[in-house]
């Protein structure tokens, strides 16, 4: 292991709210790309249409995340550039479980995010006691 990962281990160590915030974060990205597969797959004129959409959706959003928002993203953007970027690809997850006919999912989701992200943020500019 590098001694930038033991660092960060070491960093974690005695912050279990923000480790457990940090895993919250993957798995509800994971999520936004599941749901908008299911959205694309859902929606479209036609077959073709589904799995463009249902392929599409999702390799769109992976693109933009590891370009912009991902820990070590190809471009740096400010962190309202971040924000920005996290807002497109969580908050089309989110529409995309309103669009399948999930609205209290939804709105669930879309707390569940907000919260999260504000969450992480605070949590990555404290400093580790």
């Amino acid at each position: 292991m590098t001694s930038d990962g033991l660092d960060s281990l070491a960093a974690m160590r005695g912050r279990p709210w923000f480790m457990a915030n940090e895993l919250l974060a993957f798995v509800i990205e994971l999520a936004a790309l599941a749901c908008l597969s299911w959205w694309g797959f859902t929606a479209g004129g036609g077959a073709a249409a589904q799995w463009l959409l249902g392929l599409g959706m999702p390799a769109v959003a992976i693109v933009l995340w590891g370009l912009f928002a991902a820990p070590r993203a190809r471009v740096r953007l400010p962190l309202w550039g971040v924000l920005l970027v996290k807002a497109v690809v969580l908050g089309g997850g989110v529409y995309a479980v309103y669009r399948v006919g999930h609205p209290v999912a939804a709105s669930v989701a879309g707390v569940v995010v907000v919260v999260n992200t504000g969450l992480a943020e605070f949590f990555r500019r404290r400093p580790a006691r």
